[in-house]
């Protein structure tokens, strides 16, 4: 909902439980108002006749109170906007005026030919705003052009929470308390990355259930940015967009356009468990496609295979994998062109030959007469320079002329700026999976950007921007031209993760570490920003072959990976029978839970810390806990589990046990596990009754 100050300058946008305020002055200054806690028009009015503080000549008043601060005049923060021309560089916009409808609210303001529209629209309890930017006169250089800038109210001491990592060690939660200046997490590498995602929170005293929390994601799969600043009065704001620096997103020529993506934000007053939950809500209903269908299990054949394919063989995992209750059997990395290690086959997209003689099309109805969909893996942004792609177009991909191509896992970055990459990628992937029944296509991405250059082009720096929107594009065509198949979005990993990909792509996988125990701190991490329902998680074997050589228990690996998109990635032909029976056990209990995993409020019961972790799914009348028993020390008893989301006067029944417990009891003295050693896990399903 938008309302409207009389006098046309202050607006309002609310949702269930929050709010968010901007107004403009008589000097065309837009100052952020509110945002938190749903308020009134008139308390957006009376906000608005706060004057500001007197702060010339050193400091500015607008700093720390403008909503999208632009480079020029008196402002001395981070510019959300810095654009030049052959004459100038910098803005000074006037107010031209505003519009609403369909929930959005677009203020539109002016510096010469450049025409500045800030969006934003209240999606439940979820403000998404970006920017629109559009040149009528001489080319201007967008130096950089930020989403947007976000303001916080004055509190004594913020916090903030961020996800780090690195390959294999993905989506770490930690948090520090804010110091005076700026704090800049980001990706400049060409796509989203390991080492951070895309998002921030901040609090003053928050806990995993109770208090305020402000949170930031951006919607961008390339190069990012976000600057969390504490200003020199303690103000804080939060500035981000595509791009790392600001050496030149794009140019625009006369009649050209630029929106950036979205930074979404929201405020919640139910503390980190509490933003998470609006966060996985908004996703479901806004973001990721289609995402009130369950996701199935898979198998996939990359641990179990790695290069050495057959069809045989696939066909034997595949028997396997039917048997144990899979339904998505997935054919990772070698089945195509010259694929028999990772130096050679990137960029030919047709079936390998003596593989697959006959194509994709007899195993995977094979594996449809087995009662499963068929998936493959693909990596359509890379080429080896030994496939006939690379022969053919040397030219095709990133480089800067006179100097060496640097290859990372053997293999170079297409330059998918260019239209006829585009073309070509568009061709051999529509050939592709209209040859066969394919269901499900993995979309891996596994080396970063290194020698950006485009020779050809007058402003090789757009490739930057060029090739995400390109992917996006891609993507789209994709799906609009096969509708019933289900995207996967991958990068070594972890490595692009984002509100941009996953608008357009199914499920993410989350981590090349499959460990289990490494698992539910990296699951942890996620879970602050993205739902289970995106998750991948698979049961691998044991020892761990990929990273650690751990051993675990099967119970442990399958409640591990059925905290999220459940899937099985180990050798099948080499596990016992017992083995086998266990796991079909274990995926037909998933099968039950899923709809709460995959589509219920999650409640983070106890953070992975070295002894008892837990998570809890709620769904209308029924619950599901997931908990896991790292050590137990020193033969102490291990503590019950506090409860959450159940109504304190219902009883429910847990079909594990088959006890009935007062809903009051759970909440507040908790359920027993009876969990014990090392490495040991359950699963407790209740009920009300």
């Amino acid at each position: 909902m938008v309302e409207i100050a009389e006098n046309g300058r202050t607006w309002l946008l609310s949702g269930p439980t929050s709010s968010y305020a901007v107004h403009l002055t008589e000097n065309d200054e837009l100052l952020h108002l509110h945002w938190g806690p749903r308020i009134a028009l008139a308390d957006a009015e009376a906000l608005a006749m706060r004057p500001l503080p007197d702060y010339w000549p050193f400091e500015s008043p607008l700093d720390g109170r403008e909503e999208y601060p632009i480079e020029g005049g008196p402002r001395f923060v981070r510019p959300a906007l810095s654009v030049r021309t052959d004459e100038r560089r910098g803005s000074e916009w006037s107010f031209e005026a505003y519009e609403t409808g369909d929930d959005e609210l677009r203020l539109r303001f002016r510096d010469a030919g450049l025409a500045i529209t800030l969006h934003y629209r209240m999606r439940d309890d979820v403000v998404e705003r970006w920017v629109t930017l559009h040149n009528d006169g001489p080319v201007v250089e967008l130096l950089r052009a930020d989403s947007a800038t976000w303001t916080l109210p004055d509190r004594d001491q913020w916090r903030l929470s961020q996800l780090h990592g690195r390959w294999a060690a993905e989506s770490r939660l930690t948090r520090s308390y804010l110091t005076y200046g700026e704090q800049v997490i980001g990706s400049r590498r060409g796509h989203t990355g390991h080492q951070h995602l895309p998002w921030v929170a901040l609090d003053a005293d928050a806990t995993e259930e109770r208090g305020e929390v402000y949170g930031c994601a951006l919607g961008w799969s390339g190069s990012w940015r976000i600057a969390v600043a504490q200003l020199p009065d303690a103000r804080v704001q939060i500035t981000g967009g595509a791009g790392y620096d600001d050496s030149g997103l794009l140019r625009l020529a006369s009649g050209e356009s630029f929106t950036t993506p979205v930074f979404a934000g929201l405020w919640s007053d139910g503390g980190f468990g509490g933003a998470s939950r609006t966060w996985h809500a908004y996703q479901r209903a806004y973001v990721v496609p289609d995402a009130e269908r369950d996701r199935p299990v898979l198998f996939n054949s990359w641990e179990a295979t790695e290069f050495d394919i057959s069809e045989e063989q696939q066909r034997a995992l595949a028997r396997r994998a039917a048997a144990i209750g899979v339904e998505l059997f997935v054919v990772d990395d070698g089945w195509f062109g010259a694929r028999t290690s990772d130096r050679a086959g990137l960029g030919d997209w047709t079936p390998n030959p003596d593989r697959s003689p006959a194509g994709l099309k007899p195993l995977a109805d094979d594996v449809h007469a087995l009662g499963m969909q068929f998936g493959i893996w693909v990596e359509p942004e890379m080429v080896n320079p030994d496939s006939d792609l690379y022969r053919a177009h040397p030219d095709w991909v990133q480089f800067q002329p006179g100097r060496k191509r640097t290859e990372l896992r053997n293999q170079l970055v297409l330059n998918l700026a260019r239209e006829d990459v585009q073309e070509y990628l568009w061709e051999q992937l529509h050939a592709l999976l209209s040859s066969a029944p394919i269901d499900y296509v993995k979309w891996d991405f596994n080396r970063c950007f290194t020698d950006a250059g485009w020779p050809d082009d007058p402003y090789p720096q757009r490739l930057w921007v060029d090739h995400v929107r390109a992917l996006y594009a891609l993507l789209d065509r994709l799906r609009a031209a096969h509708p019933g198949v289900a995207f996967e979005s991958c990068s070594g990993g972890g490595g692009r993760i984002d509100l941009g990909v996953l608008s357009r792509t199914d499920q993410v996988w989350t981590s090349d570490n499959t460990d289990p125990l490494d698992r539910l701190a990296i699951q942890h991490g996620f879970s602050q920003i993205h739902p289970a329902r995106v998750m991948a998680a698979w049961v691998t074997d044991s020892p761990n072959a990929q990273l650690n050589g751990r051993i675990s228990t099967l119970r442990f690996r399958f409640v591990s990976a059925m905290a999220g998109v459940l899937g099985v990635g180990g050798d099948l032909t080499q596990w016992t029978d017992e083995e086998l029976a266990e796991a079909r056990d274990w995926v037909a209990l998933y099968k039950e839970i899923r709809p709460l995993v995959q589509q219920g409020d999650l409640y983070r019961l106890r953070p992975p810390a070295g002894g008892l972790s837990a998570v809890q799914y709620v769904r209308g009348d029924e619950s599901v806990v997931l908990a896991w028993l790292q050590a137990q020390s020193y033969g102490e008893p291990v503590p019950a589990l506090r409860l959450r989301g159940l109504d304190p006067a219902a009883s429910y029944e847990c079909r594990e046990t088959g006890e009935v417990h007062r809903g009051a009891v759970l909440l507040h003295h908790g359920l027993r596990t009876g969990l014990r050693g090392d490495l040991d896990a359950a699963v407790f399903r209740l009920c009300r009754i």
